[in-house]
């Protein structure tokens, strides 16, 4: 029989996060513990208030259920959680974690050997204009060659003349930037502030309108001269043919995976297959979750052996996050196995 229990745990970032939704102090997460026959599995539910799906009043009572019912078996879990994607990520970890001879290491590879590394985009928060010159900076200084830049809180023009000034001293060949709108922009203006970004060799821009959108979102796809990828708009979508239909009709160049709000790796996995079926290419991003939940999502993509740099740079954030054996080095994630990790409740 397997014994499970939760617990919360606030995260504090180091600097206020600038978000198009607001400014972020702290996050809160959740921990699923399991235990047999002496053994212990971990996973992290990483639930997104304002954002996920499952931010409702009685979480806590589906983690309670979730617990309660743990010999149910990881299957039927998660089918009984169909609405509650981060639950059904930290059960995914947890399981993993508890069969595995490591608890720490989900999917065994050259990765967490330390012989492999993750490309990764360095990510520039929202805020002040020098502020986000001197983020920009430090990124390119540290060795990142794809920069994502979140965009839609200050002056529009403001920032682009911010990706001006990188775009001056790198080309696209050198640096790769993206931009996340978050669904900051008005789908009448939307279309020209694609047009003067694509003019600055913008790899993609993600979310540029409010998700929920269908048929105007749809309509960019068509006439964009800027690849877009959908984000926010494929949480709530639970169903198998929920997530076709919305691909085949919005055909985005590009989707990407938060874990955490989908439904964990199934659910991703599922999101790859139909949109490889559409030609539209992925990639996988944290939702600012502990080096915990980081871990599981940097070792799934590892095994899934994408080109393209994910969205995984978000272990150096908190004050307070688990000591691991998770380095950022030269815009690439490592895992150094002479690291210990130190997860502590």
């Amino acid at each position: 029989m397997i014994k499970a229990k939760y617990k919360k745990y606030i995260l504090n970032f180091k600097n206020p996060s600038g978000t198009s939704r607001g400014v972020l102090r702290t996050k809160e997460t959740w921990f699923i513990i399991l235990e047999k026959n002496g053994k212990t599995g971990i996973g992290e539910t990483g639930l997104f208030r304002g954002l996920s799906i499952d931010d409702i009043p009685n979480y806590e009572e589906k983690l309670i259920w979730a617990c309660n019912n743990i010999n149910l078996g990881l299957v039927k879990l998660l089918l009984e959680l169909n609405e509650f994607p981060s639950i059904q990520f930290g059960l995914e970890q947890a399981f993993l974690s508890l069969k595995s001879e490591n608890k720490f290491n989900l999917f065994p590879s050259e990765f967490t050997k330390g012989n492999r590394a993750i490309a990764i985009n360095g990510l520039i928060w929202m805020g002040e204009k020098e502020f986000m010159k001197n983020q920009i900076k430090e990124k390119l200084k540290t060795g990142f060659s794809c920069i994502k830049m979140k965009i839609g809180a200050i002056d529009f023009d403001a920032e682009i003349e911010l990706l001006k000034l990188i775009r001056k001293e790198f080309s696209a060949k050198e640096i790769e930037l993206r931009v996340d709108a978050n669904g900051a922009f008005n789908p009448k203006n939307a279309l020209d502030k694609l047009k003067k970004l694509s003019e600055l060799d913008i790899h993609s821009i993600e979310q540029p309108i409010r998700q929920g959108q269908i048929q105007e979102m749809t309509t960019l796809c068509a006439k964009t001269p800027l690849p877009i990828a959908l984000d926010e708009e494929l949480i709530g979508v639970f169903s198998s043919e929920e997530k076709r239909k919305l691909l085949e009709t919005i055909q985005p160049q590009f989707i990407i995976l938060k874990p955490s709000l989908i439904g964990g790796f199934a659910g991703s996995t599922e999101w790859i297959k139909f949109a490889e079926e559409m030609n539209a290419d992925w990639w996988i991003t944290s939702a600012l979750e502990s080096n915990i939940g980081l871990n599981a999502i940097a070792q799934f993509t590892y095994s899934l052996q994408s080109k393209l740099p994910q969205g995984l740079g978000t272990g150096g954030l908190f004050t307070n996050n688990f000591e691991s054996p998770l380095e950022v080095k030269n815009g690439t994630l490592h895992y150094n196995p002479e690291k210990i990790w130190n997860f502590n409740l």
